[in-house]
């Protein structure tokens, strides 16, 4: 027998809260403030408020079949074949049930990858593997290069399999390569039949695709929005919707030929919300086209951009989280990136974390029993629908310039991704956008993380490109901070001291703790050695403990209070014993004027520019 709470006496004993109810409540804490100021907005302008009211009569959307546990994909990506094909076999005999093939020179290679896609190598990388063991198979060609799909359609048949029994992905995305590289051989218009006939090969062969990958990810990658990111997947795959019908496919197969990826990152509801509204915006052109709509095939991978070389464990728990919003918002197949990619090549401790992340999520938090949990939610179906339409405008918009090849040279696609990038690092840069190890909370003595001595590749340039257009580079957030703490090692190694900034605290502890903290972490993030103190009451005690610490820069700590009765004479003090330059903690209101004619020459604060403050640092201790 089923019972609800209102069954239960001790529920009844409480009156029904209300979304009213709880508004007063809220009103009395702002005491007059606009509530307002609780609505937040992502990088897209859409407004995420606080509560939402429970969302009715939506029903969940269609992704995996009932109770289907996602496919756990792991990269193949050592350069090396048999090195590759040690790795693959550990990871399907530990939980792995799917490979993806990446190859050097690849858009999402990472630096990495299989060193070519020709037979001997395709065939090392899989000996022992059994493809008709209802794994999947991904591969990622690489345009320009060896064909790697048909090499690989080679080896199925070489070994008598049936290919319509296979899981095998082809993905050819042209397009999102293109994006990438910034440059093409030839207009799509000339891509578009060698394209097609070789799908077209592939089909009557026996096997089943999908062949066309609709892929996300550059824009991602890039630094863009989730509605850029949506927008830009859809219309690669209305672009291959075409190019697929035109050479011959009746739209019911050539909508089946397509598949579609997207990044997840740690944003758990905006990722989650992303990949539901991607089936509802791809049933929408079904429609258009005279389809029903059927469910399509997702792959998420966690994002690039989000991961760090500094304090690389982190790394862990962002994956965690967006693999969990992948699964979620109904993912088909993931791909966790591992937490040491940003370093090097992954070693087998990487490589299994990445997978047992994904097996802990199946098989002891079981987030794939319910189908689309989110269905209801009024904050994620709100979410839904604000980046259904905001993508959908966004996509007819670049239809109407000539479709996404069209789009990408007249640097349409191109300049919006740049922009809200560039809006992305600003909020990196005074650290509203939050990198726990790199941008807040550092470690200046954190362990070396093992990776495999594998040297990265450098993605070569178009060959021949006849076509150029500003490519849709990827980032990864944390790098400039990075950069920083780089030059801290350097000179670590070079002098044996890394460069220092000394921390005046004023005061008792309950003065200076919480801005000296803050500082701490601040100057740390660039690689600058914060040395602490206990506090002092005099000047003296106070140049004395300047001049023994060996730094050239120091930094004023304590509350606003003491600033007033003691900061001046503090700067006074520090500057008669050497101190080239002096920050100062937190904003001190009307005492400013006189704290910079004392010769405090920065404030160091929350939401200040924490990248120039730092470089500037390190430009001023470079000249003393």
């Amino acid at each position: 027998m089923t019972t609800t709470t209102d069954d239960l006496p001790l529920a009844a004993d409480f009156p029904a809260a209300t979304y009213d109810d709880w508004r007063k409540l809220v009103d009395g804490v702002l005491k007059g403030a606009p509530f307002d100021k609780l609505t937040g907005k992502t990088y897209d302008g859409l407004k995420i408020d606080p509560i939402y009211r429970r969302a009715t009569n939506n029903a969940p959307i269609a992704g995996r079949a009932a109770a289907a546990p996602w496919q756990i994909l792991q990269r193949v990506d050592h350069p090396d074949a048999a090195e590759a094909n040690a790795q693959a076999l550990h990871d399907l005999e530990n939980g792995a049930t799917g490979l993806e093939f990446e190859f050097a020179g690849g858009p999402g290679a990472r630096g990495f990858g299989l060193a070519d896609a020709s037979k001997k190598t395709l065939a090392r990388a899989c000996g022992g593997v059994h493809l008709d063991a209802g794994i999947m198979i991904a591969l990622n060609p690489v345009l320009g290069r060896e064909n790697a799909g048909e090499t690989f359609a080679d080896m199925v048949e070489a070994r008598k399999l049936d290919p319509a029994k296979l899981d095998l992905h082809f993905n050819y995305q042209a397009l999102s390569t293109m994006a990438v590289r910034g440059a093409a051989t030839a207009s799509w218009a000339e891509y578009e039949k060698p394209f097609g006939r070789v799908v077209n090969g592939l089909i009557k062969r026996g096997f089943k695709g999908p062949f066309a990958l609709a892929d996300g990810r550059p824009v991602h990658d890039a630094g863009g929005s989730e509605v850029q990111e949506l927008a830009f997947t859809l219309v690669v795959a209305v672009a291959y919707l075409r190019m697929l019908e035109g050479a011959g496919l009746d739209l019911d197969a050539a909508r089946a030929a397509i598949s579609f990826r997207l990044s997840a990152d740690a944003d758990q509801f905006l990722t989650m919300a992303k990949f539901r509204a991607l089936r509802l915006l791809w049933a929408r052109v079904e429609q258009a086209c005279g389809l029903a709509p059927k469910p399509i095939f997702v792959n998420a991978q966690t994002a690039w951009r989000m991961l760090t070389q500094r304090d690389p464990n982190v790394n862990l728990l962002r994956a965690t989280m967006a693999t969990f919003a992948a699964g979620l918002g109904g993912a088909n197949a993931i791909t966790v990136l591992p937490h040491t990619l940003a370093l090097g090549l992954p070693d087998d401790f990487a490589r299994r974390v990445a997978r047992n992340t994904q097996l802990v999520l199946l098989e002891e938090s079981n987030l794939a029993k319910v189908s689309d949990p989110a269905a209801g939610s009024g904050g994620i179906e709100t979410l839904t629908s604000q980046l259904c339409e905001a993508a959908w405008a966004l996509f007819q918009e670049i239809e109407k310039a000539g479709g996404v090849f069209a789009a990408l040279e007249q640097g349409l696609i191109q300049s919006k991704v740049a922009a809200t990038s560039a809006q992305r690092e600003t909020n990196v840069a005074k650290r509203r956008d939050v990198l726990t190890g790199a941008s807040e909370f550092p470690n200046l003595h954190e362990a070396d993380i093992a990776v495999l001595s594998v040297k990265p590749t450098a993605t070569a340039p178009q060959a021949g490109a006849k076509v150029k257009f500003d490519a849709l580079a990827p980032i990864r957030l944390a790098a400039p901070f990075e950069a920083l703490r780089d030059r801290s090692d350097t000179a670590l190694k070079a002098r044996g001291a890394r460069p220092k900034i000394f921390l005046a605290n004023l005061g008792t502890p309950a003065d200076f703790t919480a801005r000296a903290t803050f500082a701490k972490s601040f100057f740390e993030t660039g690689g600058i050695e914060a040395i602490d103190t206990e506090g002092f009451a005099d000047a003296a005690a106070l140049a004395a403990a300047f001049k023994a610490s060996g730094a050239v820069m120091a930094c004023i700590c304590s509350s606003d209070k003491v600033y007033a009765d003691r900061a001046v004479d503090a700067a006074k003090a520090l500057q008669a014993a050497g101190a080239r330059h002096i920050y100062l903690a937190g904003r001190s209101g009307d005492q400013e004027a006189a704290l910079r004619a004392a010769g405090i020459g920065e404030f160091v604060f929350a939401g200040g520019d924490a990248l120039a403050a730092l470089r500037d640092a390190y430009r001023r201790m470079e000249q003393a």
